[in-house]
């Protein structure tokens, strides 16, 4: 090595990362809560000293950033390569460190008998403490290389860790928290549906056993990869345990001809002491940071209406001039026309590709339409799904090549539709083109850019598997449409939250988390969503009162209350509304205009409730304000349902409580009462508490019907 260095620390607010760089490999030393500057990093390592483990090698092989099969290590490897020789058995070895200050550092490894290099570069944000790792390969020899798996980082994990939050689902069911306890061996989730997935959300936190919302260790994990991908949490057999997470490689796609390299995707992760939610918080907070554009994070986040579950595909101009009337008097400041406007467009059967207005719809095109919502002072936003194509489509006729698919295996059926292949730099120009033309004929100043299917015959025109470069030509296509036209915001939908991550953020400024507007669904799906992903990014519509995707029956009341804490909306025809729906809608845009800045800006709290409740609430920086949300979710087994704890507030500070939803009128508790208790509710509605009585004691909740919902608001005083 060429610059003698023992270790490299880097440090954030309130965690470190210790790498030991004394040996040949860089490997783990420490991470977790920041060290004090006086701490002696080679005591560390002698504390860290392992003897030498019965009926196993004299010498334990090092857990390194990347841990290789040549390097003798036994567990699940961090780089797998093959070639001509014997590139599977690859050692880099440390030969540069760059470590310019306490928050980055760049490990260069390499073997050179092999040509192989290995590039890790680490960064700790020092505002947020979330780190930031991508590792790259490159090809130094004469000969081409096969990557075939390539962890962003290996990152060990402390052996009390031994629990595990997940998040799984489905379409409409996204976002799923699941709980895990960790056995000797290995856990393991891989997507491999070209996308990244429903079922599959790339990330997790480790935690043990007493960490819960408020307290305790947490290490969150997330892959800013909007691919295939895989992640693992291994433990050997001599007790130590590490993550992995990196992009799922299919056989052969990427091979590295010489001097070319392979970059992972970025890992992301963060470490907190204060439980769950402050780890959510630093996440939050980098997001904001450093992915949100500055544009966007200037603007207030406008009240959204689409037109899906009002319209579907029956368009009609006079129709969606008076759908933009009623939503502008309901407080909307964005209309969104969704599927349905182009050449074809009749039903999900054809037209995907021919990206142009449909002329029998809108003869004059759309600018009748545009020009209506620009005059009510509301944007106007199109919707798109610019990566399909419709066999029944003028576009595949032509370019049936254009397609993805593997020579000589049928195509797999679904929803009526195919996958561009965006690697083909026609197929880009082409899609560029149509949406381009439209951008500059028309005021569009949003793009909901869906994705409706999972690639599953993903070769390329010379049928090479290409869900790695079929996802950068996804960025790379945004990002071209972005610089064209920047004042453009686009939302990321894939089936609704299939493709939520850090790397379409990165082009992208929304996520619609779920096709269900089902309120209920909603809670447990944007609970999950919160760990990761913070609320201003969370489309949330108030959907019809009859869900169209449960059929379940929801009052307007409980509709609108679960929208609060995101993006807020709504997806219904207007036209149905009763006036006291409308009176209820108005008045949440109304509290959702006040509190957006404290909703899109303060700490999340999620709250620990039973099972038959649901709270959350939302606190600004300096505790001087707050909202809570309490949802009855079902019918429990006690006859009362218990304390409500408002964790977070200053304990010592005083705060005036007000109840601000259901709004107040004569009608206020009409269908959310058991037995009568207004007076309970009145007698809190007002009155001075003290932020400790209510976060340590809490409030005693009177029996309220399932599917109910309160707001509270906290003012400190």
């Amino acid at each position: 090595m060429n610059n003698k260095v023992n270790f490299v620390h880097l440090h954030g607010q309130k965690s470190s990362l210790v790498l030991d760089c004394r040996q040949s490999l860089p490997s783990f030393l420490y991470w977790g809560k920041r060290l004090h500057k006086e701490v002696d990093l080679e005591s560390l390592a002698v504390l860290s000293f392992r003897q030498e483990a019965p009926s196993s090698s004299a010498k334990e092989v090092a857990l390194s950033l990347t841990p290789t099969i040549g390097q003798g290590f036994s567990g699940h490897p961090g780089l797998t390569l093959s070639g001509s020789k014997d590139e599977w058995g690859a050692l880099p070895l440390l030969t540069k460190i760059d470590n310019p200050n306490s928050q980055q550092a760049t490990l260069t490894s390499t073997d050179s008998h092999r040509h192989v290099q290995l590039i890790h570069e680490i960064t700790l944000d020092n505002e947020t403490d979330v780190l930031s790792i991508q590792t790259k390969v490159k090809n130094k020899g004469d000969a081409s290389l096969n990557v075939d798996w390539c962890a962003a980082a290996t990152l060990q994990l402390p052996t009390y860790c031994d629990r595990l939050i997940a998040f799984e689902g489905a379409w409409a069911k996204e976002f799923q928290i699941q709980h895990h306890q960790l056995q000797s061996g290995i856990y393991v989730r891989e997507n491999r549906k070209g996308r990244t997935s429903h079922d599959n959300f790339p990330g997790f936190v480790a935690h043990d056993k007493t960490t819960n919302e408020y307290q305790g260790e947490a290490y969150g994990f997330h892959l800013g990869w909007s691919g295939n991908n895989k992640i693992l949490v291994n433990q050997l057999g001599d007790g130590r345990r590490y993550a992995q997470l990196g992009e799922l490689l299919l056989p052969g796609e990427v091979t590295l001809n010489p001097h070319e390299e392979y970059q992972s995707p970025t890992l992301y992760a963060s470490f907190s002491t204060e439980g769950l939610s402050a780890l959510s918080h630093q996440f939050h907070r980098y997001v904001r940071s450093q992915i949100i554009s500055d544009a966007v994070k200037a603007k207030p986040r406008p009240v959204h209406y689409n037109t899906w579950e009002g319209l579907y595909f029956d368009h009609d101009v006079a129709t969606l001039k008076g759908l933009a009337e009623k939503a502008q008097s309901l407080g909307v400041e964005r209309f969104v026309l969704d599927d349905g406007w182009f050449v074809g467009r009749n039903d999900d059967k054809a037209g995907l590709g021919d990206w142009f207005v449909d002329q029998a719809v809108y003869p004059e095109g759309l600018s009748p339409v545009i020009d209506k919502v620009n005059e009510l002072g509301m944007e106007f936003g199109l919707w798109f799904e610019p990566e399909m194509i419709n066999p029944d489509s003028d576009l595949y006729r032509k370019h049936p090549e254009w397609a993805l698919s593997i020579p000589h295996n049928e195509q797999l059926p679904f929803r009526h539709q195919l996958v561009l292949d965006l690697t083909q730099t026609a197929v880009q120009d082409y899609l560029f083109s149509c949406i381009d033309d439209l951008l500059s004929q028309y005021n569009i100043s949003y793009i909901k850019w869906d994705m409706n299917r999972d690639l599953n015959h993903p070769g390329d025109i010379m049928a090479k598997p290409a869900v790695h470069r079929q996802t950068l030509a996804v960025y790379a296509l945004i990002k071209r449409l972005k610089d064209k036209h920047p004042q453009v915001e686009i939302e990321s939908c894939a089936s609704g939250g299939a493709r939520a991550d850090y790397g379409i953020l990165q082009q992208t400024d929304r996520i619609w988390t779920s096709d269900s507007n089902d309120a209920l669904e909603r809670l447990s799906i944007q609970k999950g969503f919160s760990f990761f992903l913070p609320p201003e990014l969370m489309g949330s519509h108030v959907g019809p009162r009859d869900c169209h995707i449960t059929h379940r029956h929801l009052s307007m009341s409980t509709r609108a209350a679960v929208t609060l804490f995101g993006h807020m909306g709504m997806e219904m025809d207007l036209r149905e509304l009763t006036d006291s729906e409308q009176d209820e809608l108005k008045a949440m845009v109304s509290l959702y205009k006040k509190h957006r800045s404290l909703i899109h800006n303060g700490f999340l709290q999620r709250l620990e409730t039973p099972e038959h409740m649901l709270g959350l609430g939302v606190i600004s920086e300096d505790k001087s304000q707050a909202l809570y949300a309490y949802h009855m979710m079902q019918v429990h087994n006690a006859s009362l349902p218990g304390r409500f704890k408002l964790y977070g507030l200053d304990s010592q500070q005083l705060y005036k409580l007000n109840i601000i939803w259901p709004v107040d009128s004569e009608e206020r508790w009409k269908g959310m009462a058991v037995f009568n208790f207004s007076n309970i509710l009145n007698d809190l509605d007002g009155k001075v508490f003290s932020g400790q009585a209510l976060c340590d004691f809490g409030i005693e909740m009177p029996l309220l019907t399932p599917q109910s919902a309160l707001i509270l608001q906290l003012t400190a005083v």
